[in-house]
């Protein structure tokens, strides 16, 4: 049988010198580059563990030292064998010990009596694969506690049977003032209108059973203040404790709606000055260059004084019309936009 190439750094922890021999001959078999350290006593294990230059992959622990043992022992080694399988070593006599000790935080137990080179191996790969599986894990979970909790937009998330909030991050805590017990005890209905607690309900029942994963929602969210905001929505559906749950981004577009609505406003009013300079001011224009035009053709004689300041008057008015109808076209294309 080929043996295991990967290089192992391993503790063993056991003051019987044949039972070390034992253990080291048994892990010879199965691995090619093995590197053992032998600690006959607590004190040499935890001078071991303590410093940097050690790094185990797995301690091998018997339960009897001369200078500490049993739960004593296993808590002292634990605590100092931080991210470092302990597989506990025992015979017949504290077999049952062996068992509590995974209470204590042991990885695994062997009963000494048992032991084989492929038992001790399993062992040691199981234990080394398990605890960098739970160390991927925790990582994975505080990178998603990051994640969620640094998140600089509020997000809520809410069971979906009684659509109960089961947690907000720390940007909801801060937008909408409500602390996170407060929070905790609030359903989705209690911070929104409660004119809107139907349109709340058919827009949920929509969103789930549609299925539909681009749903966006522009809605109202009531602060702890009583302010109401304006607020866009971006849910998810997302499984807590293996329960169906939604998630909820909220954008808070209060601001956004506000200066749209001015640039309506401002709009409007383009286009009532625009109607006041086509239909009012352009209205008396039109009659005096009426007027000019009834004088020049009038019969009676016009002296050339006279003509000179109709002609005046006629240039300036048609002048003034044409700086009119450019602010009207340019009020008009202003307020299509």
């Amino acid at each position: 049988m080929p043996k295991d190439e990967i290089k192992y750094h391993i503790l063993v922890v056991e003051d019987n010198l044949g039972d070390f021999v034992i253990l080291e001959e048994y892990l010879s078999e199965s691995i090619l580059n093995l590197n053992i350290q032998h600690a006959e006593n607590f004190k040499t294990a935890a001078a071991y563990l303590e410093h940097d230059e050690h790094t185990f992959d797995i301690v091998f622990l018997d339960l009897s030292l001369p200078d500490k043992s049993g739960e004593e022992l296993v808590l002292e080694i634990i605590k100092r064998a931080i991210g470092i399988p302990v597989v506990v070593l025992t015979g017949f006599s504290n077999f049952e010990f062996g068992g509590l000790s995974l209470a204590l935080g042991a990885s695994d137990y062997l009963l000494k009596d048992d032991l084989t080179a492929a038992i001790l191996y399993k062992s040691l790969l199981y234990n080394i694969q398990r605890v960098k599986f739970i160390s991927e894990l925790k990582e994975s979970r505080r990178k998603f506690s990051d994640l969620f909790q640094l998140n600089p937009s509020p997000i809520i998330v809410y069971e979906l049977e009684n659509l109960k909030v089961l947690d907000v991050n720390e940007a909801t805590l801060s937008k909408y003032g409500y602390s996170r017990e407060e929070f905790l005890a609030m359903t989705l209905f209690d911070f929104r209108p409660k004119e809107e607690s139907e349109t709340l309900r058919q827009s949920l029942a929509g969103f789930w059973v549609n299925q539909d994963s681009d749903f966006q929602r522009i809605t109202r969210h009531i602060k702890k203040n009583g302010e109401i905001i304006d607020v866009e929505i971006s849910p998810a559906k997302v499984k807590i404790n293996n329960k169906d749950a939604g998630l909820v981004l909220v954008n808070d577009i209060t601001d956004k709606l506000k200066y749209l609505r001015k640039i309506e406003e401002q709009n409007e009013a383009f286009k009532e000055i625009a109607w006041i300079q086509s239909h009012v001011v352009r209205a008396p224009l039109a009659r005096l260059l009426g007027l000019v035009n009834l004088l020049e053709l009038s019969e009676n004689k016009v002296d050339e004084g006279t003509k000179e300041l109709l002609y005046h008057i006629k240039n300036s008015t048609l002048e003034l019309d044409k700086i009119v109808r450019d602010i009207n076209e340019k009020s008009l294309s202003i307020s299509d936009r």
